[in-house]
């Protein structure tokens, strides 16, 4: 149909064919191809009813062959080999190769052709390359604009014609665009309809109108319009158009939404309830992607420029306005802001950590942002469980809106994870209490040493007359080992070890230790076990370093202190002495099979060999959990598949209308800017909840009065790396490793931002108060 070439009806041969032909429901088939004769023909082009099909009467009435260019490719091989031949690669129902036009975020683009069968992340990583720039899999668009997504659970499908359908696209003409985790999946979807809808030849209604209501709700989502029926709509709008249309290309056009909407909802309902972006691209939702890439939605933009001109005060109250945290995240944040960048598109990422950590550290007098006082808030019982960044931030955010929350730590120092696992070469026990104070000034009351189930119950705050409850206490129990001999003496999990030195100032270490897992914790085990005088640290990781949850630069950091990193190693038992001590590990070598749901390799052990490691410590970093059995069972909110409290991710509401939660006891376990941001979110769903007075003042955007020329060129200054000690003065000490710029290096650092924020504000606010369900709707 690309060329219009015109053939002779070769069907009539007495050469054996095995031909599949899909066809959708009705009269019209192959809409487009018909359509095409009539436009060569001078006519309106549009599809006609068959019979007579085109090879019996066709282009000027005349028999005539339409098919892709591919198909006339394939003829001429299989008349000369055979059937036989054609059939021998691919599957049994998808016989031959296919050609794909690889394309989108991919190193190696172009036309490939693989047999039928072959997986589809052996066409992403093997035959494509993987992902530029490192990024991760997000999914797959297969079939043109007419087909359907693929996500990173699908890598091991096999590309033919049956699974693919099956997973609600097609084969099409084997159009193949991969998109990494900064495409947004509903302005995809939108991107496509728009094709669709352009396409229609508008001989029937349901495509002629329905792609066209269908592309005005999507579009409407992506300018944060959306409403929450809007999916509801898009689904039976898409279902009516796939069974009532006359040709393929009204009964394929919804599969682009209705696959997104199957495998990316979360990303729709972001933008309808959250009026929020995930991806940071719909012009609408988002101000720069920096912010929009921040959990805590930090106005990264402004404290940069800011600081760039020298107003450090100015630029650390921005940060604190949506995060109190600034110098604890200056130097432990994962900085998903820099992941989004624009700046990458010339050379590099403007190093937005470093910079805020030179700003944190110019604070002379401690910078108190805005804040209310407000006599009826201040009468409300709030009560918060667990001095961890989720509960601080919360009761920081309800103390800006006049309200006086207490909050119940089970430790004798409030903190959480933050001072109880992160060593303090990573993050000064100073820079947290400074933040810490700030928090106590505003008016939040924090009572040490009470643990929940121990010195209280919920059911006694509520006789004490707290009329909402914040639950932010973590996921603290460790998942086992389960191998044998995990048992021993001297086998201790990764966050009772920390803990132990954190709080106690001394935790008994080996000198030949090894550490399971691959995760933060893990890494910081290790780094604190060097500085306690262990003679070898060895990390052992059952995937590839690459795989490794931990962050880059601290694995990065530790194998440069002398930690021996082994990965594809698994272990599978404990070796105990006579004393029942540990005295080794068995392993086993892994390699890396089929891919995972997670879009990772899984590791497998075929044909790996066994082998020991002499230890005398074995440190167990796999992973934790929460356990809400004990803590919780009186009144059962609801706990999702994984094993959290389930909240509405508006408001952080639970089942239970007064209980509220986040943190890693709602997400799982997380990063600290995650849990800042879900105490910020339970604070306004509480204060909402209360039908407090005054609204989330915070949440509306500022014009910051900075310089800035939109016409100059870019500064052409590169992107710096963080200072740090030396190896030799962080041996047997915990002084902080990384160390602030100065102040030229920061300035221009600062002055490499695009300014992505530049005349622009953001999307519409949420109405958090519509989220909030009530006791009473609850009853009724």
């Amino acid at each position: 149909r690309e060329t219009g070439l015109l053939g002779k009806n070769i069907m009539g041969t007495d050469f054996s064919f095995d031909i599949q032909i899909a066809r959708g429901s009705g009269a019209f088939v192959c809409g487009e191809e018909t359509a095409l004769m009539r436009s060569i023909e001078g006519k309106r082009g549009e599809p006609r009813s068959r019979p007579p099909f085109p090879a019996v009467k066709g282009l000027f009435g005349k028999p005539s062959v339409l098919n892709n260019v591919e198909t006339f490719g394939n003829i001429a091989q299989i008349i000369r080999n055979g059937s036989g031949w054609f059939k021998s690669v691919g599957t049994k129902t998808s016989s031959g190769t296919k050609i794909f036009a690889l394309t989108g975020n991919v190193n190696n683009i172009g036309l490939v052709e693989v047999n039928m069968g072959t997986p589809l992340g052996e066409i992403i990583y093997e035959i494509g390359g993987g992902i530029p720039g490192g990024k991760k899999l997000k999914a797959a668009q297969i079939g043109g604009p007419s087909g359907g997504c693929l996500t990173k659970e699908h890598l091991n499908v096999p590309i033919d014609y049956e699974s693919v359908m099956e997973l609600g696209a097609i084969m099409g003409s084997g159009g193949l665009i991969v998109m990494d985790e900064d495409t947004c999946m509903v302005d995809m979807a939108r991107f496509f309809l728009e094709f669709t809808q352009e396409e229609s030849c508008g001989k029937c209604v349901p495509c002629r109108v329905g792609t066209k209501r269908m592309l005005e709700i999507v579009t409407r989502i992506c300018e944060g319009k959306g409403v929450p029926e809007d999916i509801d709509r898009l689904i039976e709008l898409g279902q009516e158009i796939k069974d009532s249309a006359f040709c393929g290309l009204g009964q394929t056009a919804p599969n682009p939404v209705l696959s997104t909407i199957k495998y990316f909802r979360d990303e729709y309902e972001a933008h309808i309830y959250e009026k929020r972006c995930p991806a940071g691209v719909c012009p609408s939702l988002v101000r720069a992607p920096c912010q929009s890439g921040c959990p805590a939605n930090v106005d990264v933009p402004a404290f940069v420029a800011l600081t760039g001109e020298k107003r450090y005060a100015e630029a650390l109250l921005v940060h604190r306005n949506r995060n109190p945290f600034a110098s604890v995240c200056s130097r432990v944040c994962f900085h998903t802001c820099e992941d989004k960048c624009r700046r990458t598109t010339l050379d590099e990422a403007v190093a937005i950590r470093g910079i805020k950590r030179y700003m944190v550290d110019q604070e002379v007098i401690l910078q108190t942002p805005e804040h209310v006082e407000n006599e009826k808030n201040a009468g409300r019982k709030i009560a918060i469980i667990g001095g961890g960044p989720a509960g601080l931030s919360c009761g920081y955010f309800l103390a800006r809106l006049g309200y006086k929350p207490k909050i119940f730590e089970s430790e004798y120092r409030p903190g959480g994870m933050l001072i109880q696992t992160i060593p303090a070469y990573r993050l000064p026990r100073e820079a947290l209490a400074r933040e810490i104070r700030m928090i106590e000034h505003l008016g939040v009351e924090i009572e040490t040493g009470k643990a929940l189930g121990r010195d209280f119950t919920i059911s006694s705050l509520r006789e004490e007359g707290y009329e909402a409850v914040f639950l932010g206490i973590g996921a603290p129990d460790p998942i086992k080992l389960g191998v044998d001999g995990e048992d021993a003496e001297n086998v201790v999990d990764a966050i009772p070890f920390l803990k132990q030195y954190n709080i106690r100032g001394s935790v008994p270490v080996g000198k030949n230790v090894i550490i399971v897992g691959g995760g933060n914790a893990a890494v910081d085990a290790a780094r604190t076990s060097l500085r306690l005088g262990a003679e070898t640290v060895t990390i052992i990781y059952r995937r590839s370093q690459d795989e490794m949850p931990a962050y880059q630069e601290e694995i990065e950091e530790a194998l440069y202190e002398g930690v021996e990193l082994k990965t594809l190693t698994k272990p599978i038992e404990v070796l105990k002495d006579r004393k029942g001590a540990v005295c080794g590990i068995k392993c086993v070598t892994m390699m890396l099979g089929e891919y995972d749901r997670s879009g990772r390799r899984r590791p497998t052990e075929k044909g790996g060999k066994t082998f020991t490691i002499d230890a005398d410590q074995i440190i167990i970093a796999i992973g934790q959990k929460f356990k809400s059995e004990n803590l919780i069972k009186d009144y059962n909110p609801v706990i999702t598949k994984r094993g959290f409290l389930e909240t509405n991710p508006v408001t952080g509401q639970c089942s239970i209308p007064w209980l509220f939660a986040g943190g890693d006891n709602a997400t799982g376990p997380a990063s600290v800017v995650h849990a800042i941001a879900g105490g910020e979110t339970a604070a306004v769903g509480m204060h909402s909840f209360l039908k407090g007075e005054g609204e989330p003042f915070w949440r509306e955007e500022q014009i910051i009065d900075t310089e800035y020329d939109p016409d100059a060129d870019p500064v052409p200054y590169p992107r710096e790396k963080p200072r740090s000690i030396s190896v030799e003065k962080r041996k047997h000490n915990f002084e902080e490793v990384e160390l602030s710029w100065n102040e030229s290096v920061a300035i221009r650092q600062c002055r490499r931002c695009l300014r992505c924020d530049y005349g622009k504000v953001a999307g519409p606010l949420v109405d958090i108060a519509e989220q909030v369900v009530s006791e009473e709707e609850v009853h009724a």
